[in-house]
């Protein structure tokens, strides 16, 4: 790592959580920085001289305080979680650093998702039907009342309905339920869950930089198979809701009085134009999607971070930091999460027609260390990324969906 130049009447930021991109972006930026991860981290800064504060993210608890009061002393002005077990840990240390408790009411609100959904509704922002369950029984009164709602008739097939942990990122945890049986496959452990109805429409991701109150940048990403396959920016079919998609932001930024920093909502839009708020993350979005940012603009979205987050920031520099949304971007960039698709697997071996392919860039895939699959639960934990990039977003959509069709292990 290298010594840069910080810029005196900037601010001085801790990243909360290990991500080696964050580190490496702060560390080619102008501002000080630190980082605040657990233990298993600290080698590794030493022998490559990288700020460190240990600190293990528990659930908070009575010593929370004392990370807050040290990274008061050290002079840190901010704290920028980079996963969401940090949301809440930003928010508390954020309300110490900054002298504003309700810092650390807004981040519960963004980590709970029945909270956040009730924070929603209040501020006006359409949602489905949700409730919360706390055993198997809640799940079943639901999936019956949800189906009654809608008019089914005995021998219908049943609307599905969507089990989601209240704290836990995106894929984690989900579950769609369409008959009473498939709730007893739901381990105890899980409960208490958020229920959500099924909303019919196309499901997109939004990544938007905030500036005293005012988005810096927006990005919609589209997703071709959620929980496989994403890429950006989005195909012109979804980007003529982006007028429609700023306003909803704009409410979310009000509704959950974001003042700065980024957030990474969810949203449906039905065959009717109508938009649905799905959930909000106020953290880096999974699938690498910064990484993906990079690739098709050319600016760094850890140091767009770290800029919209820094209170000594100023609006001239958030202006000339970001490149214009969508005329600004030099082709599409994608990337697809393999997971096998035999039960059985002893080797990686690369579909020929996916590395001959233009738009193919590079994998993170590695052999397998087990020779049995797992069964995907939910949508499960990809084995790696394979990245693509190419300037046609047609083109990108359609490779990416014919990936699900490929052996990457046999």
């Amino acid at each position: 790592m290298s010594e840069q130049e910080f810029d005196p009447n900037k601010g001085y930021i801790a990243l909360l959580g290990w991500s080696l991109n964050a580190v490496e972006a702060a560390d080619k930026f102008d501002r000080r920085y630190v980082v605040v991860a657990p233990d298993w981290a600290e080698a590794y800064c030493k022998e490559h001289d990288i700020p460190y504060v240990p600190w293990n993210f528990e659930r908070l608890n009575d010593r929370s305080v004392e990370i807050a009061q040290t990274l008061k002393e050290m002079g840190v002005n901010v704290a920028i979680p980079l996963f969401e077990e940090t949301v809440e840990w930003a928010g508390a240390i954020n309300s110490v650093l900054m002298d504003q408790p309700k810092l650390f009411g807004q981040s519960m609100l963004l980590r709970d998702k029945a909270l956040m959904k009730r924070r929603a509704q209040l501020g006006g922002i359409r949602v489905g039907i949700f409730e919360e369950a706390h055993d198997r029984d809640d799940v079943i009164r639901f999936l019956k009342r949800v189906n009654q709602t809608l008019l089914k008739l005995d021998g219908d097939p049943n609307d599905p309905i969507h089990l989601k942990a209240f704290d836990k990122a995106g894929c984690l945890g989900h579950r769609v339920i369409r008959t009473p049986d498939e709730v007893d496959t739901i381990p105890e452990e899980e409960f208490p869950v958020l229920m959500e109805s099924h909303l019919d429409g196309w499901e997109f991701a939004v990544e938007a930089w905030i500036h005293n109150g005012k988005i810096a940048f927006l990005n919609i990403s589209e997703y071709v198979t959620l929980g496989y396959s994403v890429f950006v920016p989005a195909t012109p079919d979804l980007e003529k809701y982006r007028e429609q998609i700023t306003r909803e932001i704009e409410k979310l930024i009000k509704t959950f009085d974001i003042e700065f920093g980024f957030i990474h909502p969810e949203y449906f839009v039905t065959s009717d134009s109508t938009m649905y708020f799905g959930e909000v993350a106020y953290r880096p979005p999974g699938f690498k999607v910064f990484e993906l940012l990079e690739r098709a603009y050319g600016f760094n979205a850890y140091q767009a971070l770290i800029m919209t987050f820094d209170p000594k920031t100023t609006a001239e520099e958030v202006k000339a930091f970001f490149p214009k949304e969508v005329v600004d971007a030099k082709g599409y960039a994608g990337c697809f999460g393999v997971y096998p698709r035999r039960r059985v697997v002893s080797q990686l071996e690369m579909p020929e027609e996916t590395e001959n392919h233009d738009y193919f860039e590079s994998h993170e895939l590695t052999p397998p260390l087990e020779e049995t699959v797992t069964k995907r639960t939910a949508f499960g934990t990809h084995w790696g990324l394979v990245y693509f990039f190419g300037e046609d977003p047609y083109v990108m959509r359609d490779l990416l969906k014919h990936q699900e069709e490929l052996d990457f292990y046999v």
